[in-house]
């Protein structure tokens, strides 16, 4: 039997909110291109030669071994990979799959035209108005994952939106991943940062589906994302991560973190360059671990402040990476995933036009998986609040950006204009009193109202309005159904794996 179990009552005095409806966006622009066909062809071609000439230092024996038995030549940990490798293992991974939710209404299409949006994921702080910025808790983490299950914008559970560091780094993971699947019903990230994080979390999905090992086999239903030490270099756990998330048939999501001038050279086609030679190297060591097996190309190349070193995001020169990413990946065939990022260390006017600039930089460039779409901040280091609910108000905006314009007669509004007629107006029109409720879309953070009205209200800022917005989000939370024998497995297996030591991190 399976029960669904209630989250806090809305406040009888707050209308509950109102959202657009689950949907799974398509791009329905085509995307922009900045190369030319030529220009992209040397960027590939040079990418082959850097993996030919200088190879990538690879330090997991087992991904040495299976890139050399293909022809790659070792050298001690540095390997090089010849086109010929490259160019058979661009002929296996699909251009698009099926990504299994726990609960199949919330599965997902990856690749193609189709849009997934995920939640920020990886700080280990996070934020909001009354609090601070502080670090995460596995409370915090929690909450994150329900606002994700909650708003119908954001399409997975994400990865820990905020790491939870009052649980020992060892067990860490069991207890977010099994929140993960309990608090939420959408596809969910597993960490690839250890052998038995990456199988702990493979056995906790397992077992929240309630499906067998062959299943699983045949099914993708969790990803990992998979970050290079870039310049040109794959640590174990990472190599460890795609050889196992190939064995089993599930998601990798490969991305060279390419900063230009500090990860990468200054100039945008040197770090473009040494990004897609990267991936394509993962790509490889997928492949030929598992042809066939579902593999995401990533993209996340900006630059730094000069001044200072630190990263900078929703810059010009990331949305141009945006761009060019998703054209390499088309090449390719491939599914593309970007970013909405910032560097704004609050809730202010440069976090919302970095994050506009950042979000249709991926847009543009066709992205199929965006991550960090809600709640990213400081760059990385803290998942807010408040910055989740103004991030839910855009993409939901985005979403209605892209629906298709309708035209035909009713549409076109013949019969209104002759109703209303020169010098009048469409309040009181028939054809405008059968749509004025849903004609445009109603967002969730901005306001509307004149000067004189918003000044009665209280003067509520954007950032005081998305402070209401999330709580009153978690208040009308609810627990999405999860059979009971399902929970009782998940919290034994988590007890067991506990007791065992989880991921051993003290030597």
């Amino acid at each position: 039997m399976t029960i669904a179990r209630r989250g806090r009552r809305p406040d009888a005095a707050h209308t509950p909110l109102r959202q657009l409806a689950w949907q799974q966006p398509v791009h329905t622009l085509a995307p922009s291109r900045i190369l030319s066909d030529d220009q992209l062809e040397a960027i590939h071609l040079q990418s082959l030669r850097v993996l030919e000439e200088i190879g990538m230092d690879i330090l997991l024996p087992e991904a040495r071994q299976i890139l050399g038995k293909a022809g790659a030549l070792i050298d001690g940990e540095r390997v090089r990979i010849g086109k010929d490798i490259i160019a058979h293992s661009l002929t296996s991974p699909p251009s698009e799959f099926t990504f299994h939710a726990r609960n199949p209404a919330h599965n997902l299409r990856i690749g193609g035209k189709w849009i997934t949006f995920a939640p920020v994921g990886g700080p280990p702080n996070c934020s909001d108005l009354d609090r601070g910025r502080r670090p995460g808790t596995l409370e915090d983490a929690g909450n994150f994952v329900k606002l994700a299950q909650f708003f119908n914008s954001v399409h997975t559970a994400g990865g820990a939106s905020v790491d939870a560091l009052d649980v020992h780094a060892s067990v860490r993971h069991l207890h977010i991943t099994r929140n993960k699947m309990v608090y939420s019903d959408k596809v969910p990230f597993i960490y690839a940062t250890g052998r038995a994080r990456l199988f702990d979390g493979l056995e906790i999905v397992r077992l929240a589906r309630g499906i067998s090992h062959d299943q699983l086999l045949e099914e993708p239903s969790t990803y990992t994302v998979i970050n290079t030490n870039s310049p040109l270099k794959l640590d174990s756990p990472m190599a460890m991560g795609i050889i196992e998330m190939a064995r089993l048939n599930q998601i990798a999501v490969v991305t060279p973190f390419t900063l230009l001038g500090a990860m990468a050279p200054v100039t945008l086609a040197g770090g473009l360059v040494e990004q897609n030679a990267e991936a394509l190297a993962c790509l490889a060591l997928s492949q030929l671990t598992r042809p066939g097996a579902p593999f995401v190309y990533g993209g996340f190349t900006s630059n730094v402040d000069m001044k200072s070193g630190a990263p900078a995001f929703g810059t010009p020169e990331y949305m141009k990476a945006c761009i060019i990413g998703g054209q390499l990946a088309r090449r390719y065939g491939l599914p593309y995933r970007t970013s909405s990022t910032n560097a704004a260390n609050s809730v202010d006017a440069q976090a919302a036009y970095e994050t506009v600039f950042s979000l249709w930089g991926a847009i543009m460039g066709g992205g199929n998986v965006i991550q960090h779409a809600a709640g990213w901040m400081e760059g990385g280091l803290v998942a807010s609040y408040e910055k989740f609910a103004l991030d839910v108000d855009l993409l939901q905006m985005v979403q209605e950006f892209l629906k298709p314009v309708l035209v035909n007669d009713e549409e076109m509004a013949f019969s209104a204009m002759r109703e209303v007629g020169p010098g009048g107006h469409f309040f009181g029109a028939h054809h405008t009193l059968e749509r004025y409720a849903t004609a445009f879309y109603q967002p969730l953070i901005s306001d509307w109202r004149n000067f004189q009205s918003w000044q009665a209200s209280g003067s509520p800022t954007a950032e005081k309005k998305a402070n209401a917005l999330w709580k009153q989000a978690l208040a009308e939370y609810q627990l999405p159904p999860l059979d009971p024998s399902a929970l009782a497995e998940i919290d034994e297996f988590v007890r067991r794996r506990e007791s065992e030591g989880g991921e051993k991190t003290d030597f």
